[in-house]
């Protein structure tokens, strides 16, 4: 009797957790094999390619070089050193903020395919259900990033739109896939 109850417990509570688990990790390294992947071979905008590093600007003359603003007063740092600091950053922020949105964007238009394709796959063709849970998952996931680089640039209207179609999509996969079970 116990022996049974033992088989029982390992066989349906612990292949349960592994599964889970391996769901889990499924979900991780596909988000993570994607945001590399394409971080391989699409570099995104860095802020020093941009703007100066102010902390190292040091005077109002090379301050007002690196196309910055002097402000006089204490920088924070020590006694000793030049009362004021510099604000290089207002117009090579824009520039910056610029070339993040395009780059914003076309992550975005990389990973909404990817992303949906990954979805289908985990649903529709991967009998192992942990394997096709973890595959969604991990589409999700890689939707999730494109999707929130972008969502502060977009409009409302396009966050409705993406939003109801997103919602409109799962509802309908949910139900085809339920439906093909029974």
């Amino acid at each position: 009797m116990i022996g049974r109850i033992y088989k029982y417990f390992i066989t349906n509570y612990v292949m349960s957790v592994k599964n889970v688990v391996i769901g889990i990790a499924i979900v991780v390294l596909t988000i993570f094999v994607v945001i590399y992947g394409i971080e391989m071979f699409y570099e995104r905008p860095e802020y020093s390619d941009f703007c100066p590093d102010v902390y190292q600007i040091k005077t109002e003359t090379a301050c007002i070089n690196a196309g910055g603003v002097w402000y006089e007063g204490k920088s924070g740092e020590s006694e000793i050193e030049p009362v004021g600091y510099c604000d290089a950053d207002k117009d090579c922020y824009e520039e910056y903020d610029d070339a993040q949105e395009i780059y914003s964007r076309n992550i975005f238009l990389i990973t909404l395919p990817l992303g949906i394709v990954l979805i289908i796959a985990g649903i529709a063709f991967f009998g192992l259900e942990t394997v096709g849970a973890g595959l969604a998952g991990g589409g999700i996931g890689v939707l999730l990033w494109g999707v929130g680089g972008y969502w502060r640039y977009g409009s409302n209207l396009l966050k409705f739109l993406l939003s109801l179609v997103g919602l409109i999509a799962v509802i309908w996969l949910a139900y085809w896939f339920n439906k093909k079970k029974k």
